[in-house]
């Protein structure tokens, strides 16, 4: 199937009645609710009845789309499986669904905003801990669990430090649709700078900082879908990256303390940062494919805002790594001009305004529209502007004068690629300048919000 033809949707009314049916002979009780959550992968909640009680269930589809560095489902139903029989705060896992795919799973009560569930410093304190404590947990478990289930266990310093980049390559590689000179830049460097010392691998959520409170307690994690064994300061560094628009609650220094205090090991803050670097350029790879060529039936919105964030963290977290200043927008900024479009985007978000969805999935999905043509919009006034200046930049340190602004940006890549390590920080004042002027150009729009609250993570 090409790029340009829409899948078919496994989790239509025949699929979702497969997994209904499943869900009720597995628990064996009857769905009285049935609800989408509204977010951009399929998901619902579901309440079985079962002599008189009701058992809370999350229904936890995969992913649409061509971005899943773990394909198999499966794969996080096991892991969530051994960390809850290993102690970890997750939920119990019922059954699993093949077909469409599907874990079947306590619904954990609580919202992911700690200030919202808590009434005091104090509450906020013990969640900190308790968030800590069973990160350590989860980091001491013995890891034949997991290469029993096909977790690959890393042996090497290198290998360790990087199986995230060594499994997120091969997707990377396969849907790239324009050149990448940042990234290809920050893989290169990752490459030659993984830290030699750290020999000890763990489990990790490799995305964490995922859990729900209630009451000023927590009562679980969530979302292992990129769980793997690396060094357990990659949760570190995940945790902190979260903070800036899902925040912990507490400082980052005073978690990192709590963490101390329950694993008895002194955090590598400089260890951290690599990790920041390393994760945020996964996460930019992840999307890279279909935000540079979307592909039909993705979250265009939500990956647009990640990717933009993502960059951004690369930005802070090499500027520490290299000792470089973190780059300012231009002194002269981009000035919105009149645009060419401006009556057609009108119409187009007059006509999105006019539809009525019925549902809350639908009035996400009509959100998420409105927040694109605004980025539409934005690129209109401003794009022109800002692809001058980046080609003109370009061109000057590269000391060519190219046709256009494509072929700037792919000689740039090819540059990068075979630059030596002693180029490094003049190139990366050049990728930093032309990332931070799309930034100063896409941060004032709705999608550019996480963008905006991203800032420097010091975590002690």
């Amino acid at each position: 199937m090409s790029s340009n033809e829409v899948a078919g949707n496994p989790y239509d009314e025949t699929g979702l009645d497969r997994i209904k049916a499943l869900v009720e002979k597995t628990i064996g009780g009857k769905i009285v609710r049935l609800e989408q959550q509204a977010r951009w992968r399929p998901a619902w909640f579901a309440d079985v009845e079962m002599d008189g009680t009701i058992l809370p269930l999350h229904l936890r589809g995969n992913r649409v789309g061509d971005v899943a560095i773990f394909p198999d489902l499966k794969r996080e139903a096991d892991i969530i499986d051994v960390l809850h029989r290993g102690g970890v705060p997750v939920p119990r896992i019922h059954g699993y669904c093949a077909d469409p795919p599907c874990i079947i799973m306590d619904s954990l009560p609580g919202t992911r905003d700690v200030h919202a569930a808590t009434t005091s410093d104090d509450q906020r304190r013990e969640i900190g801990r308790a968030l800590m404590n069973g990160l350590a947990v989860m980091h001491q478990l013995p890891l034949d669990s997991f290469a029993a289930i096909g977790i690959e266990i890393p042996d090497t310093p290198e290998e360790i430090a990087l199986v995230g980049l060594r499994a997120y390559m091969p997707l990377y590689q396969r849907t790239k649709s324009k050149p990448e000179p940042l990234l290809e830049f920050v893989i290169r460097w990752l490459e030659r700078n993984y830290p030699r010392h750290r020999t000890r691998a763990s489990f990790v959520q490799f995305d964490c900082g995922q859990f729900l409170v209630e009451d000023g307690r927590m009562t679980g994690f969530y979302d292992f879908e990129f769980g793997l064994v690396s060094d357990p300061h990659v949760d570190l560094a995940t945790l902190a990256m979260r903070d800036s628009v899902e925040p912990m609650g507490r400082p980052l220094p005073e978690l990192f303390r709590y963490y101390e205090e329950a694993t008895g090991e002194p955090v590598d803050h400089d260890i951290v940062q690599y990790y920041i670097a390393l994760f945020s350029t996964l996460g930019t790879m992840q999307f890279a494919g279909t935000v540079g060529k979307p592909t039909p039936g993705d979250p265009h919105a939500v990956y647009l805002s990640w990717d933009m964030s993502l960059r951004k963290c690369i930005l802070l977290a090499l500027s520490k790594l290299l000792h470089a200043p973190f780059p300012d927008h231009d002194a002269v900024p981009i000035t919105p001009s009149a645009g060419k479009s401006g009556t057609a985007i009108a119409a187009l978000v007059d006509t999105i305004r006019q539809v009525r969805g019925a549902a809350p999935i639908d009035t996400h999905t009509l959100e998420q529209a409105l927040e694109l043509a605004e980025w539409i919009e934005r690129d209109d006034r401003c794009g022109d502007e800002l692809r001058a200046r980046d080609h003109a930049d370009i061109s000057a340190y590269l000391k060519v004068d190219f046709a256009d602004i494509d072929d700037a940006v792919l000689a740039l890549e090819r540059h990068v690629q075979q630059a030596p390590a002693e180029e490094e920080l003049a190139l990366f004042t050049l990728l930093a300048r032309l990332e931070r002027r799309r930034q100063a150009v896409f941060e004032p729009v709705k999608l550019g919000i996480h963008s905006r609250n991203v800032i420097p993570i010091e975590t002690r």
